[in-house]
């Protein structure tokens, strides 16, 4: 794997900025109040590939219904299939069953605290173990998604590949970036930051708290 190297005083300019516009920009979502695991593995599994403002009202739905692990793990898969059908993608329904299952039966109702042992479970991948440990476990786990991706692309002057999800250059990119605490924090910086700033169309550079040093916006 082609190894990135980034400046590191590059780096922290960077994170303090983008953590400085943090302090006053970040989306409010119930499931970024909580550090429950049970909550955090529900709204990952929901927002995996769904817009969050969609979620929002299922998940909030979904939770005063099934209020522990064990509760999703006897819930009837035409119940629980019905309930995210608004959602789409009937295979999160019996994933998110069958994942509920193992959690009860081989892990004694705890939702995992690895990333490993995250990915063994159904519907979870790389990004989903991650977020669920950062937001709920507090781990030094960063995330790499399309908005993710394209801050990094664009700042840093990195080119990955076109599955942006599977690409290694841009994973060790991003876990090169993060910090060393607070991760699951700087995630939620870098994922709003793309959502409102950063845009794949339209960025709002002028107002980019980053644009004076990026790769992108200086030499494009």
């Amino acid at each position: 794997m082609e190894k990135i190297v980034i400046e590191s005083e590059n780096i922290k300019w960077f994170r303090d900025r983008l953590l400085s516009w943090a302090e006053d920009n970040l989306r409010d979502y119930p499931w970024r109040r909580t550090s429950d695991p049970y909550a955090i593995l529900v709204a990952e599994f929901l927002l995996q590939r769904t817009d969050a403002d969609t979620v929002k009202p299922i998940y909030e739905t979904f939770l005063s219904r099934y209020h522990t692990i064990d509760d999703l793990a006897i819930a009837p898969i035409h119940d629980l299939a019905d309930l995210l059908q608004p959602l789409g993608l009937f295979f999160r329904a019996e994933r998110l069953s069958e994942t509920a299952k193992i959690i009860t039966k081989e892990y004694e109702g705890e939702i995992p605290q690895e990333e490993k042992e995250l990915l063994k479970l159904p519907g979870i991948g790389k990004y989903t173990a991650r977020a669920i440990v950062s937001q709920a476990y507090d781990k030094p786990a960063a995330v790499l998604d399309t908005n993710v991706a394209r801050i990094i692309e664009r700042f840093f002057g990195i080119k990955g590949g076109r599955v942006k999800s599977r690409c290694k250059i841009l994973w060790n990119a991003a876990d090169t970036v993060a910090p060393e605490t607070e991760v699951g924090h700087w995630n939620l910086t870098l994922l709003d930051f793309g959502a409102k700033v950063c845009t794949a169309r339209n960025p709002k550079c002028k107002v980019c708290p980053v644009s004076s040093r990026c790769n992108w916006f200086n030499f494009n």
